[in-house]
């Protein structure tokens, strides 16, 4: 095989990877360091009211964290979504993870295609022997055909 140069993906080995993730600024860790910040601060300006009979500040700190938390865990969960494909040997394999679920799929190579599902910009179906499984969630639109031609390529050079 020849020893095509990748844009997308990382080749160790005879296996080809592409790891497609959503661009997060804020890691979950980081995100719950923050979190526990912002309490210390909200609820001391909170008690800092009370003490001086401004009683129903405290309350409304609380409502705001709970509120505020609830988003964060929102964002946390769904931080380290993303898309696994691997041409590993004769298979190509697609894990996508959402929201700490993950939907594994595997296909023969000889027996994958590689398409958009409706249009240019649209997701990447990868499809064989009736199961599909859409990517490219985490790729600009204007990648994804790049994408799919690097996936159909690979599968066709051989690993």
């Amino acid at each position: 095989m020849s020893n095509p140069v990748f844009r997308f993906a990382t080749v160790q080995g005879q296996n080809i990877h592409w790891f497609l993730q959503r661009n997060c600024s804020v890691t979950p860790a980081q995100l719950a360091w923050l979190y526990v910040s912002l309490c210390a601060v909200s609820l001391g300006i909170g008690v800092v009211f009370w003490w001086h009979g401004a009683t129903l500040v405290l309350p409304f700190a609380w409502i705001e964290l709970v509120a505020v938390g609830a988003a964060f865990v929102v964002y946390a969960r769904h931080a380290a979504d993303g898309e696994r494909i691997s041409l590993q040997g004769r298979q190509l394999v697609v894990e996508l993870e959402n929201a700490g679920r993950l939907e594994r799929a595997e296909f023969d190579r000889e027996w994958v295609r590689v398409e958009p599902s409706a249009a240019d910009r649209s997701l990447i179906e990868v499809s064989g022997r009736g199961r599909s499984v859409n990517v490219g969630r985490y790729v600009r639109p204007e990648l994804r055909p790049a994408l799919a031609q690097e996936i159909r390529r690979a599968l066709r050079d051989g690993a």
